[in-house]
């Protein structure tokens, strides 16, 4: 417990790198969200993964050579599963903004990320303290999402459509909000990756990996997956909106960097937070990922306002959301609350 407040500290700083990552698409001015995300996609999903695990997973063919094929298909596909919910949440950022996303999507994905593997692994539990607690949220959690709906609306309305991306877009407020629940639902689908992984972090650590480490060629699988539709999608848009050549124009360079600072915030968020829970010790998922979910969306939120995104609105639209952001955090922080119980008991 020597490195609880360690641990904590790295885990909110994850939380807040979390909920900024997004932050660099509104500097984009040159491209659209098709070129950003597909440069995000690339090396966020794809080439840093794989650098990781080949430069801290000793003998990586072997690792995955002994494996049986369910174990490196099941991630793959669960991974592919997030994809597509990440997918759909670059786009619900584009339609909503970054303060009703990162809420609405964190708030779904800590209950479904707990409900999932109990329903599939241990329905008993639902009838524990885990399970009562998730109960317990889903009120908090369902009285947030109706809060930021109306605040949404409310926005869109008061902002008269000058500054809303969502027609921009072509996309309604209702569709953003549709593509943030749809995300919400199918975003922890990553957690049934690496619950199929077990036999790969053993032979990681066999070959010479430490157990933090040896995690690193179990999210090479997954986000292998999660890439396929994240780069599949925006590659659809460049050629039917014809954005390809937006690539080489203007000052690509800029452009370019700004996507890359994308993958390495976000990489970093998650890599922070698994050396953050690991200090924390048995508290590490549970009360360290309540953390983590209460800063992504804090800071989120944050950059939502200071950018504008509520400009405009009035204070009774902004109530509505400062109620949305209670609610939400109330749901997240009753659910880990739960896995603090089962734990002590």
């Amino acid at each position: 417990m020597e490195h609880f407040w360690l641990g904590m500290l790295i885990v909110f700083a994850a939380g807040l790198l979390n909920g900024s990552f997004t932050l660099p698409m509104k500097y984009s001015r040159t491209w659209v969200w098709e070129n950003i995300w597909s440069v995000y996609s690339v090396a966020a999903l794809l080439v840093l993964p794989w650098v990781l695990a080949i430069a801290f997973v000793p003998k990586l063919s072997q690792v995955y050579h002994g494996l049986n094929w369910h174990a490196v298909l099941y991630p793959a596909l669960f991974g592919f599963l997030w994809g597509i919910a990440q997918t759909t949440f670059g786009l619900s950022i584009n339609v909503v903004g970054m303060a009703i996303a990162f809420a609405i999507v964190c708030g779904l994905v800590s209950l479904t990320g707990s409900l999932v593997p109990i329903l599939a692994f241990n329905p008993a539990d639902l009838f524990q303290p885990l399970g009562l607690m998730m109960f317990l949220s889903l009120p908090a959690l369902l009285l947030g999402l109706v809060f930021y709906g109306k605040a949404g609306a409310r926005r869109e309305k008061e902002q008269n459509g000058s500054q809303s991306k969502a027609k921009g877009e072509g996309m309604s407020f209702k569709t953003g909000l549709a593509l943030c629940i749809l995300t919400g639902i199918f975003g922890s689908a990553w957690n049934l990756g690496f619950v199929f992984s077990g036999d790969t972090l053993r032979r990681g650590v066999q070959f010479g990996a430490r157990p933090s480490t040896a995690t690193y060629a179990a999210w090479a699988l997954v986000l292998s997956g999660g890439f396929l539709p994240n780069i599949l999608y925006p590659a659809c848009l460049l050629w039917r909106r014809r954005t390809w050549p937006f690539f080489r124009q203007g000052n690509w360079p800029r452009e370019l960097a700004l996507g890359l600072t994308m993958a390495f915030l976000w990489l970093g968020a998650i890599v922070s937070y698994g050396i953050g829970a690991t200090f924390v010790g048995k508290y590490g998922t549970s009360v360290g990922f309540m953390l983590y979910i209460a800063a992504s969306i804090l800071s989120s939120n944050a950059i939502g306002v200071m950018t504008g995104e509520w400009k405009g609105s009035s204070s009774r639209t902004r109530k509505l959301l400062a109620a949305g952001i209670a609610m939400i955090l109330a749901s997240v922080a009753i659910l880990n609350l739960g896995g603090v119980f089962t734990r002590r008991s």
